[in-house]
């Protein structure tokens, strides 16, 4: 049985573990609170950017040193920033554990060097670029800003070319002085763990977190204007796309409602790849490439997106299709069967995700960086197999009845029939 286990260091850094001692690998991660949401417009992109420069060196250790000590460990380690955090974790064998806790909170001082900003500054424009250069083409960010405004949620995680290209090495070290204080940040571990030792170990390694200095509060924005580079049209026009990509967005749950597994579960029963209603009506028979839905939970809200891609010529129809599909869920619920079976699907995969202590690290540290609350397995198998037709038909009646944005990417001078 896992067993949990939390403390409090005296300078805030909160450390929560979820403790197996029969597996076989230690997983261990920062969890910080600096994500777009926390941006302003001078500093669009800055928790992807200083992402980046994490792996850039320290006082310490080289940017080769870094790397190298991560192969030394034999593990799997990486990073990844979202609206509302930052992570930077790894897996390794327990006996490497201390090591790892020193890699990684070393990592966590980086030097910001004035010649890696400026590398990394072109390697994050080229990742701007190809992303931009990818179906959907900048949709979804592009719902998001219209429906949330081009700031907090609605601000690009990877910001804009003309934000990236115009801040500064000075503005990121006062960001991460504001962002990467102790007090925002989990450190979380799962798998093999020595608690008592992984305490020990980051009371003494992060001593001196509370000593940054004050990265200040910058100036707020002018909420009357758009931020440079942001364009908040509803359709985008995209060169030689023989594609149409269709993304609606609307109210979901967040993170914190209570019906968050019915929700789930509904866009599982709707839109599932590997079998669902839209997956029979239009992937099945060839009418489209893509129709799947799904809820994306905030700390304090949420959105649910609707994405069907198919020809543009065919779109009109299909959306009827989709709509039509929708509303037979609102008027009529759902059935005993179909929601077993989500049940059942959602389940084992619960349950056979939680064999790798990294599928775990991410659901604890995030639920603990943003809620304090600690979700074991059960607890998560419990709220699944407690759904009932009416808590899914109720989630469809709220989330599928609500106002939505449309943003449509097609190629230039196309017309969708309808």
């Amino acid at each position: 049985m896992s067993e949990f286990r939390q403390t409090t260091l005296p300078n805030g850094l909160r450390i929560a573990a979820e403790i197996d001692s029969r597996a076989y690998s230690s997983s261990l991660g920062y969890f910080v609170h600096a994500g777009s949401r926390n941006e302003v417009d001078a500093e669009s992109g800055l928790s992807h950017f200083l992402e980046h420069m994490m792996f850039k060196g320290t006082d310490r250790r080289s940017a080769a040193d870094v790397n190298r000590e991560l192969d030394e460990l034999g593990g799997q380690g990486n990073a990844y920033t979202s609206e509302e955090q930052t992570v930077y974790y790894a897996t390794v064998l327990p006996k490497f554990q201390d090591r790892l806790i020193d890699l990684l909170t070393d990592m966590m001082g980086p030097a910001l060097d004035e010649g890696e900003f400026e590398t990394e500054r072109q390697v994050i424009l080229e990742e701007i670029a190809k992303y931009e250069d990818q179906p959907p083409f900048g949709a979804f960010e592009r719902s998001l800003e219209v429906y949330f405004g081009p700031r907090g949620l609605g601000r690009r995680v990877l910001g804009t070319s003309e934000s990236i290209q115009s801040v500064t090495a000075q503005r990121m070290r006062a960001y991460f002085n504001r962002r990467y204080r102790p007090e925002n940040i989990v450190l979380a571990a799962t798998g093999n763990v020595d608690f008592d030792g992984l305490v020990a170990a980051a009371q003494e390694k992060t001593t001196t977190w509370s000593q940054r200095p004050n990265g200040g509060e910058p100036v707020a924005d002018d909420p009357a204007t758009v931020p440079v580079g942001i364009q908040l049209d509803r359709q985008l026009a995209i060169a030689d796309a023989s594609q149409a990509y269709l993304v609606r967005i609307g109210h979901g749950p967040s993170s914190g409602s209570d019906d968050r597994y019915a929700a789930r579960a509904l866009a599982t029963l709707l839109g599932d790849d590997g079998g669902s209603r839209l997956f029979w009506e239009l992937i099945d028979t060839g009418r489209a490439e893509v129709a799947t839905l799904w809820p994306q939970e905030f700390t304090d809200t949420g959105a649910w997106f609707n994405y069907l891609v198919c020809a543009p010529d065919e779109m009109a129809d299909n959306v009827k299709i989709f709509d039509d599909i929708m509303q037979g869920v609102v008027n009529n619920g759902v059935d005993q069967e179909e929601l077993d079976q989500v049940i059942n699907k959602a389940a084992a995969g619960c349950i056979m995700q939680s064999e790798r202590s990294s599928s775990r690290l991410f659901s604890l540290g995030s639920r603990w960086l943003t809620h304090n609350e600690y979700v074991s397995i059960d607890d998560t198998l419990g709220k699944l197999r407690g759904l009932t037709v009416d808590a899914v038909s109720k989630a469809a009646q709220d989330y599928l009845t609500c106002d939505q944005t449309d943003i449509l990417a097609q190629a230039s001078g196309e017309v969708v029939s309808g």
